[in-house]
């Protein structure tokens, strides 16, 4: 079946339908990475996005249970150049078209993601509408794409209540993760490293978290525009003015600039994919980290006695990562934990183990 992709810049792009045959409007993002397409359409950071997949060839290993990062697929569309129709691995469960239907999301194949991928990272991020559909009016198309915008999406991907996750390991820590749209192997880091993780909604007050005798608290990934959790970034506030150790991931790391006094912007095509340089400035090297975002925290808004810069992109040198004044508390715009991606950056869990004492407090 024949499917388009109409972007809001009047781009049109022909193809082949995969996935769910409706009409999808959504804000179309391109991603590098060569494999771990079943953890990014998993990712909720991509909640109210499509993702364009700049690598030509998706699905050749199939899908699995293991792999997932949520407890269900949150990317609106997915746009590929080849679907590879079976996979091929001692893993595979299952194609890559099937779980697309199964799942309901919207999807192209056959696209010209190259030519795709230029314009979005020319032209900037922008939104998109995938139809099916024989005949359409471009300009009730172009309505819908003037109209659409993500948001509420923390509110989305966030868990309804509390659960715990017991240490893999003989359990040393207790911490409280903030869960704005976690992805499950950020838990497993924490996990694995002897920690028992409580995760809470991401409208948890700050002063349930500080009452529960947790050693530390960890600002999760997600979704949207950081300013526009006004609520969250309050109760980020609280938990900054108290003195217990704190470590902040993509969102969480914007979330915190926010409530210091820093500022954000959107980015014309943001980073996401598996290979992205960057350099930690204290320790003189670079590290090649997965990333998953649209927002940055502006550099010049960073008061030096708040915080100072502690990493930043080796391709535009933008801020990945704060060192704050404020004792064991630092963020980092990047994840750590992969899935997928490299691992080189997994000290970051290692280094907020030692800001906690690396044992439970008395």
């Amino acid at each position: 079946m024949k499917a388009t992709l109409i972007l809001a810049n009047g781009a049109v792009f022909h193809g082949r339908a995969m996935g769910a045959v409706e009409d999808r409007v959504c804000e179309m993002v391109f991603n590098t990475s060569m494999t771990g397409y079943q953890e990014i359409l998993t990712d909720p950071s991509y909640a109210g996005q499509g993702v364009v997949m700049s690598y030509p060839l998706i699905g050749n290993y199939g899908v699995n249970g293991e792999d997932n990062e949520s407890f269900r697929p949150w990317a609106e569309a997915f746009v590929v150049r080849h679907l590879s129709p079976m996979g091929s691995n001692f893993r595979c469960e299952d194609s890559l078209g099937s779980y697309l239907r199964a799942n309901h999301i919207v999807g192209v194949e056959g696209v010209d993601t190259r030519a795709l991928t230029k314009i979005l990272r020319s032209q900037g991020t922008m939104n998109g509408m995938i139809t099916c559909a024989e005949h359409f009016n471009v300009n009730e198309v172009m309505r819908k794409l003037a109209e659409y915008r993500v948001s509420g999406t923390v509110d989305r991907v966030t868990r309804p209540e509390k659960e715990v996750f017991p240490a893999l390991v003989g359990q040393k820590l207790r911490v409280a993760l903030m869960d704005y749209g976690v992805k499950q192997n950020m838990i497993e880091c924490l996990r694995k490293r002897s920690c028992e993780v409580t995760v809470f909604p991401a409208h948890a007050p700050a002063r349930e978290i500080l009452a529960g005798g947790f050693d530390g608290v960890m600002l999760s990934n997600g979704p949207g525009d950081p300013a526009d959790n006004v609520e969250v970034i309050k109760e980020v506030r609280a938990l900054y003015e108290s003195d217990i150790p704190l470590f902040a991931v993509c969102l969480g790391h914007q979330l915190l600039a926010l409530a210091t006094g820093a500022k954000t912007h959107k980015m014309v095509f943001g980073h996401r994919g598996g290979n992205h340089p960057v350099k930690d400035l204290e320790a003189g090297r670079c590290f090649i980290t997965s990333q998953n975002h649209g927002y940055v925290v502006d550099a010049a808004s960073v008061d030096p006695a708040v915080a100072q810069v502690s990493h930043i992109n080796v391709n535009d040198n933008t801020v990945e990562g704060l060192k704050y004044q404020r004792p064991n508390c630092f963020t980092v715009q990047f994840h750590p934990e992969a899935s997928p991606g490299p691992e080189d950056t997994e000290y970051l869990f290692d280094r907020f183990i030692a800001s906690m004492g690396g044992e439970r407090h008395a």
